[in-house]
């Protein structure tokens, strides 16, 4: 009896479930990576300066303020304390006016995200599974779609459908759809001759089960990629809409059409239309470099390439 072996931890103990190890690894290798990290860190800040937007801005962003019209950053000569970064041409605080417009960017952004996304991935699909009926229409119709540059494509639908922040955000959406139609189509054919998809197949799965619970899981790393990718672009695209008179009308703070409006006075008040400026460089190139971290992260054969 002394030779029995001693008593075994619980199976929870001895191996971690496969999930928690997923994402161990995931943030190992994203957090390698220091400059997504760091872009992570001041798009996460932004984020939530754009949500609490009405109790973070100091002011309202279409209060016009005219016995402050024009007042450099506080910590230029001539500068106020009240208005931190300025105000612009009418007298409204622009920091403010920044905060609100990093919301209304972002929601654009992440709306013609997820309006592009969920068609996308259902025309690729089609695409991949009905090579016969599906393949050739769509992807002609992408073909056509990709013709065009896509800030041309977006002014032609604004001016098709008229301007304003829903149209925008469907203009955009357009756009960036036949990305995501290609990528899901090219992923979902490389996974149709794999082996799981086959023994699916000869178990009865049917087509709807082996397009959404088989294939489409295992062509989601690309696709997270090139979401984040397609916010950046949905962003900057917005934003050139704003410029051009086309996107989010006033009174509402939109840095695209802040840029617009600020460009009559580059050389008297520079810091309005430098700082708009900053704020979208600075957001996109956060994106992108999340994508980037994402994109190593997520492909085990970019890991650890410098």
């Amino acid at each position: 009896m002394s030779d029995m072996p001693a008593t075994l931890p619980p199976p929870a103990a001895v191996t971690a479930t496969p999930r928690a190890h997923l994402v161990r690894e995931f943030l190992r290798s994203f957090t390698a990576n220091r400059g997504a990290t760091a872009a992570a860190i001041v798009l996460l800040l932004m984020f939530a300066a754009a949500i609490f937007a009405p109790l973070i801005a100091p002011h309202s962003p279409i209060e016009q303020y005219r016995d402050f019209v024009k007042i450099p950053p506080a910590w230029f000569e001539g500068g106020n304390a009240q208005f931190l970064l300025g105000t612009d041409e009418a007298g409204r605080d622009i920091l403010s006016r920044l905060i609100f417009g990093a919301r209304l960017s972002f929601w654009i952004g992440l709306s013609s995200v997820v309006l592009s996304l969920i068609p996308g991935i259902l025309l690729g699909l089609l695409a991949a599974f009905f090579p016969r009926w599906l393949d050739t229409p769509i992807m002609r119709l992408m073909d056509m779609m990709m013709a065009l540059p896509s800030l041309l494509l977006a002014v032609a639908v604004v001016a098709v459908i008229g301007p304003g922040l829903a149209n925008t955000t469907i203009a955009i959406a357009i756009v960036t759809l036949p990305a995501y139609v290609r990528l899901t189509r090219a992923a979902a054919i490389g996974e149709l001759q794999r082996e799981y998809v086959v023994a699916s197949r000869m178990a009865g799965a049917g087509t709807p089960r082996l397009m959404f619970s088989t294939v489409l899981p295992n062509c989601s790393a690309p696709l997270i990629v090139q979401a984040t990718l397609s916010f950046s672009v949905a962003i900057l695209d917005a934003a050139a809409l704003g410029f051009l008179g086309l996107g989010v009308q006033p009174p509402l703070a939109e840095w695209g059409s802040m840029l617009a409006s600020a460009r009559d006075y580059m050389e008297s008040a520079w810091w309005i239309v430098t700082l708009p400026g900053l704020a979208i460089v600075i957001s996109v190139l956060a994106i992108n470099l999340v994508g980037d971290g994402l994109r190593d992260a997520l492909d085990p054969k970019l890991k650890r390439i410098a």
